[in-house]
């Protein structure tokens, strides 16, 4: 069923929930009667992906928190064009939540969520309990150094969480491609280290940011945004743009960064965290634009922290 996201989601789907078994594997139907599974057990989710193997089937995997937006569609609408079958993930995975962080406030709608991989064309969505997935708080996947700068040193578990849950994932699909967000720069650059250190045979694809139309990155945590804070928001976008009209080969980090906080300094409800230049491989802070970077920032805008970024390809200026 070919369908566009924002047609389905503000036309409404119909969607039935037929029980199955008494394990949680359920079906979602749209009028058009196209059926998606529901899986909540990891048991039911590897079996499935067992059957799409066995057919010769590609598999592609989007693994998202929930609250779907139109940057998660089109990790799903891009993973449907590239594959046979395609999971996506509905986990908010408190493992990668400090306890002072926003678990308990994230913001959840499943049956919204259930209805918007169906109309893009999903074919499972795995939505497990925290404890269907976790077992034992002593295992975990870590990686080092790239998880140590931005993110990483403001949100000190969060990575370790991330790599452990995607981890999981991986082992419970193993899925031809995996595909995530470029907002989130940082977990794909210590993501794909993972597959590739640790031999998962999977495909990590990075795929574009999606903005609103004023420049704001989409995320889920924007309906935290008063009327007020939400206009303050694109003041990331901006000094973002800012930056890529300014970046040049050998520009100087410093230079650079200045530039784009002197954008943020206009806003006075940007609160800045950081404004980097680092290495788009290690994530390691770097003098000049001297090799690939990665230019990321996290601001406050009242209580919601906000990211952004660009990649800075050296080719590009050759």
């Amino acid at each position: 069923m070919k369908a566009s996201w924002r047609n389905g989601a503000r036309h409404g789907i119909i969607v039935r929930y037929a029980r199955d078994d008494a394990r949680g594997l359920s079906s979602a139907q749209s009028k058009e009667g196209f059926v998606m599974q529901i899986a909540r057990t990891v048991e039911d989710a590897k079996a499935i992906a067992r059957a799409w193997r066995r057919a010769g089937k590609t598999v592609g995997l989007v693994p998202t928190m929930g609250y779907l937006h139109e940057g998660h569609a089109s990790l799903i609408e891009r993973a449907h064009r590239e594959n046979d079958r395609v999971a996506v993930s509905v986990f908010l995975n408190p493992t990668q939540f400090a306890p002072n962080e926003d678990l308990a406030s994230y913001p959840r709608d499943f049956d919204r969520d259930v209805a918007l991989c169906e109309t893009i064309g999903a074919d499972l969505v795995f939505h497990p309990e925290p404890e269907a997935m976790y077992h034992d708080p002593h295992a975990f996947v870590s990686i080092d150094l790239l998880s140590e700068t931005m993110d990483g040193a403001a949100r000190p578990i969060h990575f370790r969480g991330v790599c452990t849950v995607v981890s999981k994932l991986f082992n419970i699909f193993l899925p031809d491609r995996a595909y995530f967000g470029q907002k989130d720069a940082q977990q794909l650059a210590i993501v794909k280290k993972m597959a590739a250190d640790l031999d998962f045979d999977v495909e990590v694809v990075g795929c574009p940011i999606v903005r609103e139309a004023d420049g704001l990155a989409k995320s889920s945590r924007n309906v935290y945004l008063s009327p007020k804070e939400r206009a303050a928001a694109t003041v990331l976008s901006r000094s973002v743009f800012e930056g890529q009209r300014i970046a040049h080969a050998g520009m100087a980090a410093a230079e650079l960064e200045g530039a784009m906080k002197a954008v943020l300094a206009e806003e006075p409800l940007a609160d800045v965290e950081y404004v980097t230049v680092v290495d788009a491989l290690t994530m390691q802070p770097i003098e000049a634009l001297d090799r690939d970077a990665l230019v990321a920032m996290a601001v406050r805008i009242g209580r919601t922290r906000l990211i952004d970024n660009f990649n800075f390809d050296l080719q590009d200026f050759s």
